[in-house]
């Protein structure tokens, strides 16, 4: 049941996480819900006063969390084990309820305004106090903050939110804090998350340059950017592993990194954007061969198209690595392990397929790879020759015709039949991971948990930016 994902939203077409995302945020609010509301006499007239310094109270209290949720190096994603992906779901939901608390106190302001207040104070006079005024700048940054990071303005316009997020919520506490005094430690703390994990480790520890090929796929609608160096020799330094290391020390199969092109425009020096690194990881003191696979929607990604159609090569600064291994610990956990993947999906799928055939290789343990792809001009973002490669290595590879042609396959089918063809009992651990668009996600994922409600021990993880 906690694994099963239900469907979109059908008017807001909103995609819904699964159950046991939705319980924990649903727990989260429970414990919001009852802070704010406990022991308020709705009966009196000052009740709404109360309301709205408790929303106040609360949305402080809020601060230092809503900004760790966010951060890419942070300690909750160590002791969770969970992808930084499932995380950033919770700082959104978590983001949209302390607007919801910031509206309700400045509406509870003005009321108490409107109660008490409005025989001796006009509302511009109100408004006008200092205090009130920096709230009320703080309230619309959060308020225009909110609007900016729905998923319709993401998708149209990620350049936009990306530099809003930067900007108005670095104002956003700077105005809290000068806003109300007792609000400072928890500004503070806020500050402090989004320093050092923007400053510090990902432009100062985390980030490096290489020079880069940019090569556009047979589609003409794909760009590689491929670079290579050999590797750092990892040190025992505690200090250093603590901090982390930059990409010129490697990486780990599945991780993302933030690629930034500044050669495209001016504009494009201060943006980054997530790319899941679509290589293999190298081993340690090897040599590292770095490919990055985007495909050309707008924005970022088509001016890159239009810039590697004039350039062949570039300097990008890339900063990373960033991930989690627990999806791949679970496949090297089961019996039987299955990657399903769609499209760019592959930049997720390789990188495992490669460490579980080369490094990790287990002669009881069967492997099977699912690629649904669009095009048949996508197989040469991996060649067919690699995937009889993995043929030869004991790897089942299904890779449907494309549907862009075919029509859309029976995911739900192909995985069952793939699962039943590989394991060798059915009281064995499968494991699954799949990553790509979100209605074959949440296929996959649902029928990997109508298994578990048969009985069987079946784990599934989704890999994917909600970007």
């Amino acid at each position: 049941v906690l694994t099963y994902q239900p469907p979109p939203l059908p008017i807001l077409r909103r995609i819904i996480p699964s159950n046991s995302t939705s319980l924990l945020i649903l727990l989260l609010l429970a414990l919001n819900l009852f802070y704010l509301l406990f022991g308020i006499d709705f009966s009196t007239l000052s009740a709404v006063d109360i309301l709205a310094d408790r929303a106040g109270l609360l949305f402080v209290a809020n601060l230092p969390w809503l900004y760790l949720m966010a951060a890419k190096n942070q300690p909750i994603k160590r002791l969770t084990g969970d992808s930084y992906e499932n995380l950033n779901l919770i700082h959104r939901r978590q983001g949209e309820w302390l607007c919801f608390l910031a509206l309700l106190h400045f509406g509870g302001m003005l009321v108490a305004w409107y109660n008490f207040l409005q025989s001796v104070l006009t509302l511009w006079g109100f408004l006008t106090i200092k205090y009130v005024t920096w709230g009320v700048g703080a309230f619309v940054a959060y308020e225009t903050l909110y609007l900016t990071s729905l998923s319709s303005f993401r998708e149209w316009w990620y350049e936009a939110f990306l530099a809003s997020h930067v900007f108005l919520q670095a104002a956003a506490l700077v105005l809290i804090w000068m806003h109300h005094f007792r609000a400072g430690p928890y500004a503070v703390a806020a500050l402090l998350i989004f320093v050092l994990d923007r400053l510090v480790w990902r432009l100062g520890l985390k980030s490096t340059s290489i020079n880069a090929t940019l090569d556009i796929m047979e589609d003409g609608e794909t760009v590689k950017v491929s670079g290579d160096w050999p590797v750092l020799p990892q040190t025992n330094s505690r200090w250093r592993k603590w901090l982390g290391r930059d990409l010129r020390f490697g990486w780990l199969p599945s991780e993302h990194v933030f690629i930034t092109v500044p050669g495209i425009s001016r504009k494009h020096r201060l943006q980054f954007h997530p790319m899941t690194i679509a290589s293999a990881a190298p081993h340690e003191n090897g040599h590292a061969w770095f490919n990055l696979i985007i495909r050309a929607k707008g924005g970022f990604s088509r001016d890159l198209l239009n810039y590697a159609r004039t350039f062949p090569s570039t300097t990008v600064r890339l900063d990373g690595p960033y991930g989690s291994l627990h999806a791949l610990e679970m496949l090297e956990a089961s019996d039987a392990a299955v990657i399903v993947a769609g499209g760019s999906g592959l930049a997720v799928a390789y990188p495992m397929l490669w460490h579980l055939l080369h490094v990790e290789r287990n002669l009881t343990r069967k492997l099977a790879f699912i690629w649904i792809v669009q095009d048949a001009s996508h197989m040469s973002w991996i060649g067919s020759e690699r995937l009889e490669e993995f043929r030869d290595m004991g790897c089942r590879v299904v890779v449907p015709p494309p549907s862009r042609k075919h029509g859309r396959p029976d995911v739900c089918g192909l995985l069952q039949d793939t699962i039943a063809e590989i394991e060798d009992s059915r009281d064995g651990k499968v494991g699954v991971v799949v990553s790509g668009p979100d209605g074959m996600n949440r296929d996959v994922r649902n029928t990997c948990a109508n298994m578990v409600w048969e009985g069987r021990d079946v784990e599934v993880r989704v890999e994917k930016f909600g970007w």
